[in-house]
């Protein structure tokens, strides 16, 4: 087990949501955090907390400078887009950033990386199969440009760690719970179910986990993951019918009771990124988004709770989390409908 006194940790991605809740476990578990965020970073996420914001990029050819004096670097920033024009991003952020952080990690000295990947690089399993590390579809098979970009980023450390570099690969599913300021998709759901923006839904289904227990799940990584190998970390695979439900039920608003066929939004952003948005309009839904949903997103996270000893926390606490959250915050407008259970 390491020890964390004296020890100093970089940070890439402090100010999104996985890495906002990582930072506040390692400044918990007595670890120096430096983190990096980009001139134009949201800092709400760290405001008031004990650490080091450095400005910069990841394709920054100097950042090693940043990291020097850290033993350890979770790289858990990336570019989230399920929009087709922004494959350039993408690739620029997820992948060549990605090369650049480690290459920059191994030239100041960093004796172990943390890796963050997703399950959206490992793929999907047939007519919703479940599957585990030892699943991967083929790069053509992974649905848009974003799932693309985390396999080659993947790709990326796995060969770092060939090649010598302690680096340990956590793929996180789907986590839940407070500080999603952007929000995620997860928490996209969470809020318009809130709104009262989704009358219908897909049948589609997804692994969820306590955005807790994904920091933890970092954490052990660094302590006790094997260089060069996987993890996933994910808890409880959930139809999108079952989330909702757990939502009303938290909540005391009403589920939607009719499921919609792929074919009418498949339709809508088909219509939206091809036809309208280049005509000027701002489109509404993501066409990589749809076809995402189409295909159930279930995970086996054994091997992490095994070798890592990854906690399972209740989904349906995280979900309460989430709720509280984002109502305390200002993302929605709460009726007299809202009856939150304590």
């Amino acid at each position: 087990m390491l020890n964390p006194k004296s020890q100093k940790v970089f940070v890439t991605g402090g100010t999104g949501f996985v890495g906002a809740h990582l930072v506040r476990l390692l400044l918990q578990q007595k670890y120096t955090v430096k983190a990096l965020v980009r001139p134009s970073s949201n800092l709400e996420n760290l405001r008031g907390l004990e650490v080091e914001v450095v400005k910069g990029n990841l394709n920054d050819p100097n950042l090693w400078r940043q990291m020097v004096g850290c033993q350890y670097l979770f790289h858990v920033a990336a570019h989230y887009s399920l929009w087709q024009t922004d494959q350039e991003l993408l690739y620029q952020h997820n992948v060549l950033g990605t090369r650049n952080v480690l290459a920059a990690a191994q030239k100041a000295g960093i004796e172990r990386t943390v890796y963050t990947s997703s399950v959206a690089a490992i793929g999907v399993g047939s007519s919703g199969k479940v599957v585990d590390e030892t699943h991967q579809s083929p790069l053509e098979k992974l649905v848009g440009n974003y799932k693309k970009s985390k396999f080659l980023a993947e790709q990326e450390a796995i060969k770092a760690a060939a090649q010598g570099q302690e680096i340990v690969v956590v793929n996180p599913s789907s986590p839940i719970g407070s500080l999603d300021i952007k929000p995620t998709p997860t928490g996209d759901i969470i809020l318009r179910f809130l709104r009262r923006q989704m009358p219908v839904y897909l049948d589609t289904g997804l692994n969820f986990i306590d955005v807790r227990d994904v920091a933890w799940g970092h954490l052990l990584a660094l302590q006790r993951g094997k260089s060069g190998d996987r993890y996933i970390l994910g808890h409880q695979n959930l139809t999108l019918k079952q989330l909702l439900e757990q939502l009303a039920e938290i909540t005391g608003l009403p589920a939607p009771q009719r499921t919609v066929p792929a074919w009418l939004p498949l339709s809508v952003a088909w219509i939206d990124e091809k036809i309208l948005a280049p005509l000027g309009k701002i489109p509404s839904v993501p066409l990589d988004g749809v076809r995402m949903a189409k295909q159930p997103m279930y995970y086996d996270a054994s091997k992490a709770v095994r070798e890592l000893g990854l906690p399972q926390s209740p989904v349906q606490a995280a979900l309460k989390d989430a709720v509280d959250w984002f109502v305390t915050q200002g993302y929605v407008n709460p009726s007299g409908e809202l009856k939150i259970k304590n």
